[in-house]
């Protein structure tokens, strides 16, 4: 697949730069990077096909990604105390696929969310489902693949 490198270019380091957004905390900017109808998905099984009919541990739209985020700037949020923290460690984002003009980002990464004495650690595959809006890329899609999608899993308070 043929891509011009400053596409390819600007396509890896948004994906690199939107996981910085959510390691420093920066939600409100993250949550402008989707597109008016983008969704955030974690499929619940490995190959799962569709996450509004199916059952998936997170289908958000821009209403709950925005109220998830009002909740984490809540002092009152009891999940909050102490504050969790996240870190991402990614592989390089590869371009996987061009379609009817949106560019399908895979990314294997470690994500790791701390909370007080807690510690959780997550190996999953991120796709980003990018698309140009007047010059200016944007997530349609967020696909998180947890690696260990099938089982019991503690709540995840951020965002993968």
């Amino acid at each position: 697949m043929e891509i011009a490198g400053s596409l390819r270019d600007a396509l890896i380091e948004f994906v690199y730069d939107e996981t910085l957004l959510l390691d420093e905390k920066r939600f409100e900017e993250w949550y402008e990077l989707f597109t008016e109808d983008g969704t955030y998905w974690m499929p619940l099984t490995l190959n799962q096909s569709d996450g509004l009919n199916q059952a998936s541990l997170m289908y958000e739209d821009r209403l709950l990604l925005k109220l998830r985020i009002d909740r984490l700037k809540q002092p009152r949020a009891f999940s909050q105390q102490p504050e969790s923290r996240c870190l991402h460690v990614l592989h390089r984002p590869a371009l996987y696929a061009v379609e009817n003009g949106i560019y399908r980002m895979r990314t294997p990464m470690i994500y790791t969310e701390t909370r007080g004495d807690e510690q959780q650690i997550f190996a999953a595959t991120v796709f980003h489902d990018l698309m140009v809006f007047d010059d200016v890329l944007k997530i349609k899609v967020k696909r998180v693949n947890l690696l260990n999608c099938d089982a019991a899993l503690p709540a995840i308070q951020l965002f993968i």
